[in-house]
């Protein structure tokens, strides 16, 4: 999911993608938030990068 939102994808757009629900992707949104001390999505792909979570 982390690497989806660094690509860019809405809620949306990843759940279809992962053929899952769109409340699901809000909440493994909120869980990365959570993880990764990140209060918005586009904090938490930067910390993502910086830690080598997402790949490009």
């Amino acid at each position: 999911v982390l690497q989806m939102l660094a690509a860019g994808l809405g809620n949306k757009e990843i759940a279809a993608k992962l053929a899952i629900s769109e409340h699901t992707v809000k909440f493994h949104v909120a869980s990365i938030l959570g993880k990764l001390g990140a209060s918005s999505r586009t904090e938490a792909v930067s910390l993502g990068i910086r830690r080598g979570l997402v790949l490009f």
